[in-house]
């Protein structure tokens, strides 16, 4: 299967990301996507507001056969990525990879893992049931979701900024995204990382490490 890693906005995004990769106190990740202005008026004052990039309302059913949606994910950071079960080719290295991180961060309260298939036809509930039970997860903290083919793909691609589309000529019969995909408690895109290399998703741990500062200070 071709990588398609990231569409060409998600590109550009991700190479300006490299200019974040120093560890330090002071690091704040970056807003992805587009951004918008508003103005409101408060106290007969005229305040200007940015208005970031953020993933839409969603509903999907999750491996328990339970229906899941936006405010599952209410106030927390989490990681999303987008595979399906019979992957012949790049799959297996993000799985291993999202692996590391459900390691790390299984048990903090404030971050969890949300993995979209793009086979649905396939991937039925039971399916990914199993699927996670072979990795071992826990599918409180690691979420796997099913429903209509094309509103996956939709959201993949205008909200997550990823490539997820039917191939025949690939092997496996799609072409998708090796992306692994951070966002903050607010639904905003944080980072977005290759899953398929090691070093990609060392830069993802560390950002979640910044993001939890930031998003849950200690007190």
């Amino acid at each position: 299967m071709r990588l398609y890693s990231l569409t060409k906005k998600a590109l550009m995004v991700g190479i300006a990301l490299l200019a974040w990769s120093c560890s330090d106190g002071s690091k704040k990740l970056p807003y992805l996507g587009q951004k918008s202005v508003e103005t409101r008026v408060e106290n007969g004052k005229s305040i200007t507001d940015s208005v970031y990039h953020t993933i839409p309302d969603f509903s999907f059913i999750n491996q328990d056969s339970v229906v899941f949606t936006q405010k599952d994910v209410e106030g927390k950071i989490y990681v999303a990525d987008f595979f399906f079960t019979t992957c012949p080719t790049i799959c297996p290295k993000m799985k291993t990879q999202m692996l590391r991180v459900f390691e790390k961060y299984k048990d903090n309260p404030h971050f969890m893992i949300l993995s979209h298939t793009i086979d649905p036809r396939h991937d039925t509930p039971s399916v990914l049931k199993e699927f996670g039970q072979n990795l071992g997860l826990d599918s409180k903290k690691w979420q796997m979701v099913t429903g209509d083919k094309m509103k996956i793909y939709e959201l993949g691609q205008k909200s997550y900024m990823v490539t997820a589309t039917d191939d025949p000529t690939q092997p496996g019969g799609i072409v998708h995204s090796g992306a692994f995909i951070l966002v903050d408690k607010d639904r905003h895109i944080r980072g977005i990382y290759d899953g398929t290399v090691p070093e990609k998703v060392d830069n993802l741990i560390k950002d979640v490490e910044v993001l939890l500062a930031e998003q849950y200070p200690q007190k």
